[in-house]
């Protein structure tokens, strides 16, 4: 299987955006991975950042979009979201119906908004997998996450003229 492309980036025009991490703690250590990632890669791209905690992976949608219209309350906007929460299979369907619909909820405030936001809420069989895709030494897809959304905020700053 081929690995994910990581390699060479365009230099980010996303220094000092705004960036929101929701996180669910549903699963401490998980979370505690993912974040470091996301961390990692948004200081390393200048960005500031706020960090709000949920239950769980369905509500994180729904937490954005709370937060969203706070910081616009506020005339302090985000320029962009990390999404950051695990779901494990198990015996039931809420595996299915967790992981379909916090992501519809993503995709449905990225479009309806024009928000960039990363997704970084894996879905995975077993603690295990889950555990190897957040660590940072190992898939971190928490990074992962954080450097989709600089790169979708660098695109509409680009695209707009900034």
């Amino acid at each position: 299987m081929a690995g994910p492309r990581r390699g060479k980036r365009e230099k980010s025009k996303a220094k000092g955006a705004r960036i929101l991490i929701v996180e669910a703690r549903f699963y401490d250590d998980i979370a505690d991975a993912l974040l470091a990632g996301a961390m990692k890669a948004l200081k390393a791209a200048g960005a500031e950042v706020d960090r709000i905690s949920v239950p769980g992976s369905l509500e994180i949608p729904a937490a954005i979009a709370i937060a969203l219209d706070a910081a616009q309350g506020k005339r302090r906007p985000y320029d962009g979201v990390v999404a950051l929460g695990c779901v494990i299979r198990g015996d039931t369907i809420h595996f299915e119906i967790v992981s379909e619909q916090s992501a519809r909820g993503l995709m449905e405030l990225s479009i309806a908004r024009s928000l960039p936001i990363g997704n970084g809420i894996i879905t995975v069989n077993t603690e295990a997998q889950a555990l190897e895709r957040a660590r940072l030494e190992e898939q971190d897809k928490g990074g992962d996450a954080a450097r989709a959304a600089l790169a979708l905020v660098g695109l509409k700053r680009r695209l707009a003229g900034r």
